[in-house]
């Protein structure tokens, strides 16, 4: 008997009536919103698709504007434009930013990393500068549809091989990666196959390219390694740089070089540069290669 009045208050008020139990849609909106500021952006899309009330929560600016960079407008502006910016949600501002973005007459590209909130940018080798590039016995540009960019530079064969180049952006806070993107031989689709020509790739076996960055701030990186893995593309890591102020400029310049001219080298695609939040996915995967 005791289980049953027991039971019964659980569901009646005091004149007897049933109570309403609680439910998602009772709980206020701000409730909601002050929850999901503290889940990650994937969190919060899946919570949305409870009901309305989870909906409209999430769409809140402030809870978007805590997953953007304290430096996302100069960010935005800088991709979206001023005009875009004022109109658009911090929902939809981070949606546009999470996604690559074409800057500086599509030489670059440019998008937030989800996992640290860092900044990723490729850069193309287009605008890199390379020693001989305009020597069609050296050096040419050719199509490919593994890359972010239209072309990669592919050298044939040379004796002082030289890439420098340099890049200049508000970062947000954090630590970065930098990497070459290179592949020794020029691949092509043979019958739907992916096929591999590795007749000019020769020389990086005898000596190791050699790498390195500087910042504007006084920070400075090198490493050096042999080339291998032909037919696959591989980053090569340059090294790491710090950014503590994300409202200030910071210009990184960076070259690969293997100068040595006792013999030719040759048989390389340069595809890009890429800069990397260590603590994003690519970055925590090359450092654990690195370690190993």
């Amino acid at each position: 008997m005791g289980a049953n009045v027991s039971g019964g208050r659980s569901d009646c008020d005091g004149d007897g009536s049933l109570l309403r139990r609680p439910r998602f849609d009772d709980i206020p909106e701000s409730c909601v919103a002050l929850v999901l500021m503290r889940l990650d952006p994937t969190e919060i899309c899946n919570l949305a698709l409870l009901n309305q009330a989870f909906h409209r929560a999430s769409l809140a600016d402030f809870i978007w504007e805590s997953k953007l960079p304290s430096n996302y407008r100069f960010i935005a502006e800088k991709v979206l434009g001023d005009t875009t910016l004022s109109t658009l949600s911090k929902k939809e501002i981070y949606s546009r930013l999470t996604k690559p973005n074409s800057i500086d007459d599509a030489t670059k590209e440019v998008w937030l990393d989800k996992n640290s909130g860092g900044i990723c940018l490729s850069i193309s080798s287009k605008v890199l500068k390379i020693t001989g590039i305009d020597d069609r016995r050296y050096w040419s540009h050719i199509s490919t549809e593994e890359s972010r960019f239209p072309t990669v530079a592919y050298l044939q064969q040379i004796w002082w091989f030289e890439v420098r180049g340099e890049v200049e952006f508000q970062f947000p806070a954090g630590t970065y990666s930098l990497f070459f993107r290179l592949q020794l031989g020029r691949t092509s689709k043979r019958l739907g196959r992916r096929v591999c020509n590795s007749e000019h790739i020769h020389g990086w076996d005898i000596k190791p390219a050699r790498f390195q960055l500087t910042t504007s701030d006084g920070q400075h990186a090198n490493n050096q390694c042999y080339l291998d893995n032909p037919g696959s593309w591989v980053l090569y890591h340059v090294g790491d740089f710090d950014v503590e102020n994300p409202n200030a400029f910071t210009k990184i310049k960076f070259s690969m070089t293997q100068i040595d001219c006792t013999h030719t080298k040759g048989g390389l695609c340069v595809d890009s540069v890429l800069i990397y939040p260590r603590r994003s996915s690519l970055g925590k995967e090359v450092t654990s290669w690195l370690q190993r």
